[in-house]
């Protein structure tokens, strides 16, 4: 099985290798279609180890040895068991969707090839993230996914504002993961190891406070790369570069990671329920805090992220709870919806010149009619309407906190769920249905290419029938996981519960089909103060840029004129003078003429003698 495990990892590399040294201009067609065959093959290699790891069969493969200092020995290794091969198969298979996507999307960027290079280099890191077997190789692929997200981000970089997102994204999750690279110097300070084996079977010996020092760390890391108040606010700016990136960044890469990481150490995170407990809590609360802002923003794409905000939320709840294997599927659902409805998105854009604008769209599912299926489709699993994967995965996280005596968390999520629905429709509605308000400005939509399609059925297939592979899933994935069940007594209250959630839900959606197939809300109510603390993201990016930007620009620029150039660079710039000053002054005695060569040559013994005499007289 090593062979498979080496293609699915190093198939991404190779792709991205190929559009870097073979994909000239007039080769772009087969640089994307290369670099989405290696993704193919490696999505195929992931699923055939997945159908062979079992409670007795997981594979631990060594390439090299890597670091070994004194008491460090760390192996560029790798495993794959039950929660590395899900992430593995989702990761590939969504990502090769999208680059089969992309050929279609970015057929007349002039930057096609540098794109692919991009993209795959991506997937690979994210692959590194998930298959490693210590957290010094996960932490690697953590700053992998970091980077590229950077580059993709900012892949339009002659775009201030595409330049400016990707620098906040970057700079945001160092910050994060500042505090994760201190969790894990924590963890080999106290266990000696950073393999995973090791550190989980010596972390029960390990102190109380020394587990909570580690787990706060560690989850310091995923808020950030998974954008988790307060490190949010890059997620929805991340929205400035192409949108297949923004479907693998939301759907299988980058903010997935945060989420993976508190599953894979479950077994720290599961002894210090007081860091669980707040992870579950502020997980309760982004699922609200982002909802609410989707509700009335206006930009398509930006809505979508603030959707991804609130669904990690909802997985952080089910981690925090210590329902790991829940977390794990409504990750791996909640991957094909969002993928599908970015994807749809850049439909959108293509028909509408870049247009992000939803209330200068309306009646687009005439001119788009699959592209309005498909996101109909994304949006009901993503409201949690049964039979879709959303209702299955969100409901069994209702379900848990509920059953964990947890009612306050168990109403956020509920009214969450509510939110959801609405600005889902809401969406909808303005996009597809209704007055053809395009028309006023220009616009002339059609439908997306044949590719761009096919590309995204697959991802919708399974948004669409995903839910019921929960019992297949739960059973593969607890060999590995715990094994929560959510009992609620009596019984037949689950069943409540149920109806409860999914009534909330067809509200939602009955809520804004009705109010925007009648005109929508009044332009007054764009007026109130809650829309505008809405709109205006709680007025978080402002205090960041007024109390956090402009005070560190202040300072720097202060450090830079006051210290830097008046006081460092004038010692440098002095001691530079007088050395070239002395120097100047002194290359007259190597004038050749020996008779004053000579002088000098006695006056200087003389100055040797006398300061002999004067420092060390006779005695």
């Amino acid at each position: 099985m090593e062979k498979y495990i080496y293609i699915t990892l190093f198939s991404p590399l190779i792709g991205s290798l190929f559009a870097a040294i073979f994909g000239d201009k007039k080769k772009k067609l087969i640089t994307g279609v290369f670099a989405s065959l290696m993704l193919l093959v490696s999505a195929f290699s992931s699923i055939y180890l997945m159908l062979h790891v079992s409670a007795e069969q997981t594979y631990h493969v060594k390439l090299m040895d890597w670091i070994s200092a004194g008491g460090l020995n760390i192996p560029f290794g790798f495993v794959v068991d039950q929660v590395s091969v899900i992430m593995m198969v989702t990761v590939t298979f969504v990502s090769a969707m999208i680059h089969i996507y992309s050929i279609g999307y970015m057929d007349h960027d002039e930057s096609f090839n540098r794109f692919f290079v991009y993209l795959s280099l991506f997937v690979f890191s994210m692959l590194i993230l998930v298959m490693s077997d210590n957290f010094l190789g996960l932490f690697i692929g953590w700053e992998g996914v970091g980077l590229c997200s950077w580059l993709l981000i900012g892949f339009w970089y002659h775009k201030d504002s595409a330049s400016w997102a990707a620098n906040e994204a970057f700079i945001m999750n160092r910050v994060a993961d500042l505090g994760m690279l201190i969790g894990i110097f924590l963890i080999y300070w106290n266990t000696g190891s950073l393999e995973y084996d090791a550190v989980f079977a010596k972390a029960a010996t390990l102190p109380h406070h020394t587990l909570i020092l580690i787990g706060a760390f560690l989850f310091i890391g995923a808020m950030g790369k998974s954008a988790q108040f307060p490190f949010h606010t890059w997620l929805a700016d991340a929205m400035e570069g192409p949108t297949p990136v923004s479907a693998l960044i939301h759907a299988a890469t980058m903010v997935t990671a945060g989420v993976f990481l508190v599953i894979r150490s479950n077994a720290v995170f599961s002894m210090i329920p007081s860091v669980s407990l707040f992870v579950a809590s502020l997980g309760a609360f982004v699922a609200v805090f982002a909802a609410s802002m989707a509700l009335v923003h206006n930009d398509l794409k930006k809505i979508i992220a603030y959707s991804t905000l609130s669904q990690l939320g909802y997985m952080f709840v089910a981690a925090g709870l210590g329902a790991y294997w829940i977390a794990l599927f409504h990750l791996m659902t909640h991957a094909f919806f969002k993928s599908v409805l970015f994807l749809g998105a850049g439909n959108v854009m293509h028909a509408m010149d870049d247009e992000l604008n939803i209330k200068k769209m309306g009646g687009l599912g005439e001119k788009m009619k699959w592209t309005m299926i498909i996101m109909t489709i994304a949006s009901l699993a993503l409201s949690g309407i049964y039979p879709f994967a959303g209702f299955f995965s969100k409901d069994k996280i209702l379900e848990v906190a509920f059953s964990s005596h947890a009612y306050i968390l168990w109403a956020l999520l509920w009214i969450g769920a509510g939110m959801t629905a609405f600005y889902s429709f809401r969406l909808v509605m303005l996009v597809f249905f209704g007055e053809e308000r395009y028309k006023r400005y220009g616009f002339h939509p059609h439908e997306a290419s044949a590719l761009m399609l096919w590309a995204m059925a697959p991802l919708a297939l399974f948004a669409t029938i995903g839910g019921f592979f929960e019992g297949g899933f739960h059973e593969f994935v607890t060999e590995f996981l715990p094994n929560f069940e959510a009992e609620i007594e009596p019984h037949f209250m689950s069943y409540i519960l149920m109806v409860i959630t999914l009534g909330v839900a067809l509200s939602g959606i009955l809520y804004a089909v009705y109010k925007y197939s009648t005109g929508g809300f009044s332009k007054e109510a764009e007026e109130y103060p809650v829309y505008k603390l809405l709109f205006n993201q709680y007025y978080i990016p402002q205090f960041y840029d007024k109390c956090i930007v402009k005070p560190y620009m202040s300072i720097s620029t202060f450090l830079w004129q006051k210290v830097d150039v008046a006081i460092v660079d004038t010692i440098v710039d002095a001691i530079a003078r007088v050395l070239y000053t002395s120097g100047d002054k002194a290359r007259v005695m190597q004038s050749g003429n020996l008779s004053k060569m000579l002088r000098l040559m006695v006056f200087g013994l003389l100055v040797l003698l006398l300061l002999v005499v004067i420092f060390y007289p006779a005695k």
